[in-house]
């Protein structure tokens, strides 16, 4: 069987396998309490498991492992930072959620702040999700184009339309209910791939991991701590950034937030964040040593790494490549593996981004005119539409691909999620309100500011580079911008 033919056939097995989960898990699905909260059912440590596949997705599989030949370990006081990160969420933010009883978590806002303030907040997470989730959904479509449907003289857009409709199938009755379960899948699948890979590196080498690693030391390879200060990924500006990152990329995200409010109890919904914390940090020293293991591999192989025009090596290629030249065995172990994190990319994201629109922009929470027949005949509509603004974005973006995907994910998150860090962040440590109408002025100056920030970072503070710590500058000038246009305490505040 031809190479394009297995791929293929993995990928037609591994879709029947998640629509019979969600056949399973959607028949007795009814209305929208299962599509957007699970009916508050969901086990915590099944969330928790699911949320590791959520949160690696395809960047995880292929941006991690690549990413190793130009920044070596030094992404690990990021994940350390993760871990702070998450301790936050667990007890300052889960605990708000649960008070208010929240389905949107940008209903906060509109409590705290008024309306504008909470489609601020909505807005912001829905530019960050579509283009953050679609750019990772992009470089799964992306290895599946050039592994299978170039050779047959397919369009790019092709492939796309066809996972996007699919993840629009299955996530479109059981919503969240599905997205919960089928999440444990593809977490499964993700770490297996990962864990054969290099089981299959080793026995191929005939060494150990200790050997692996310590011939990779040698070259330099599993590095971790990055001293040089004006260097982006200098050590304690990667732990502080990992922590702000996972508060906003997790702890203010609809998409994340949504499964873990799924969970019976707080004290549920803790336990699942505490867990998935610790289990991340084994799972990307996991991915790391497998981006280490095929480097390695290819230099005792004599193979040449992929290069783009410019002659620098292509992170994001290594691994489809080298696991393409490893056998039948390893290319099937990627295949599921790089399937299961374009699902696992897009479907709780689809998801959410309909809560978001339903909750903070049809309000369905308020208006007592809206029967639950129209209510779902709405939802319908608006799932419909951001699967469509999904495939929009994967097609728009086929041109600019010339990056480790990682690095342009955590450049977006700087800019969209900096306002939503300094708005919780005001809204949680001060008493004051504000003037609600200003607040998308001051979420939409803050992120230009920053741009400029970092396009003259070098010439304004003497060499140092802007790097994942942007999104805390954003944070704190959105926080500044909103002390400007407070009012006067008027009573009590939530938060």
């Amino acid at each position: 069987m031809s190479t394009q033919n297995i791929i293929l056939l993995c990928f037609i097995l591994y879709t029947a396998l998640l629509f019979f989960v969600m056949w399973l898990t959607s028949r007795r699905a009814s209305g929208n309490d299962a599509f957007f909260r699970a009916g508050r059912k969901s086990p915590w440590f099944v969330v928790a498991y699911g949320m590791l596949g959520a949160s690696l997705s395809g960047v995880t599989f292929m941006s991690v492992p690549g990413g190793v030949y130009y920044g070596a370990f030094t992404y690990m006081p990021l994940v350390f930072g993760y871990v702070i990160g998450y301790f936050v969420i667990a007890f300052l933010l889960l605990p708000l959620y649960y008070r208010l009883n929240l389905t949107s978590i940008y209903s906060y806002l509109d409590q705290r702040f008024g309306r504008n303030s909470e489609k601020t907040g909505a807005i912001f997470f829905i530019l960050s999700r579509l283009l953050g989730s679609a750019l990772r959904m992009y470089l799964v479509v992306f290895v599946l184009y050039e592994l299978v449907f170039r050779s047959w003289g397919i369009p790019f857009w092709i492939p796309a339309v066809v996972f996007i409709a699919l993840i629009l199938l299955y996530t479109f009755k059981g919503g969240l209910k599905t997205v919960v379960w089928t999440d444990t899948l593809q977490t499964t699948f993700l770490l297996l791939a990962a864990a054969a890979t290099v089981i299959v590196i080793l026995k191929n080498l005939n060494i150990s991991i200790p050997e692996l690693l310590s011939a990779s030391a040698a070259d330099g390879y599993t590095r971790v701590w990055e001293t040089d200060i004006n260097h982006p990924k200098y050590y304690w500006k990667q732990i502080i950034s990992g922590a702000f990152i996972t508060i906003t990329m997790t702890g203010l995200d609809q998409d994340m937030m949504q499964k873990n409010l799924t969970c019976k109890t707080l004290r549920d919904a803790q336990k699942n964040v505490i867990t998935s914390s610790f289990l991340f940090v084994v799972v990307n020293l996991l991915f790391l040593t497998l981006g280490a293991g095929l480097i390695y591999y290819a230099s005792q192989t004599g193979l040449e790494l992929p290069v783009g025009s410019d002659g620098r090596v292509l992170g994001d290629k290594i691994y489809p490549m080298i696991a393409q030249s490893m056998g039948g065995f390893t290319l099937v172990c990627f295949i599921l593996g790089m399937v299961a994190a374009g699902y696992s990319s897009a479907d709780g994201t689809l998801t959410a981004l309909t809560t978001t629109f339903c909750y903070d922009f049809l309000h369905f929470d308020k208006r007592i005119n809206l029967d639950e027949q129209h209510q779902v005949r709405y939802r319908k509509m608006v799932h419909v539409g951001f699967a469509m603004l999904y495939l929009l974005v994967i097609i728009a973006f086929r041109p600019f691909h010339n990056d480790s995907l990682i690095n342009i994910l955590f450049d977006v998150a700087g800019y969209t999620y900096g306002p939503l860090l300094g708005l919780y962040a005001f809204g949680l440590f001060t008493k004051w309100s504000v003037r609600d109408r200003w607040v998308p002025v001051v979420a939409i100056v803050c992120p230009i500011l920053c741009y400029l920030l970092k396009i003259y970072s070098v010439q304004l503070f003497g060499g140092y580079q802007l790097g994942f710590e942007l999104l805390l500058i954003n944070g704190l000038l959105t926080f500044l911008g909103l002390v400007i246009i407070r009012k006067r305490p008027e009573g009590s505040q939530l938060g």
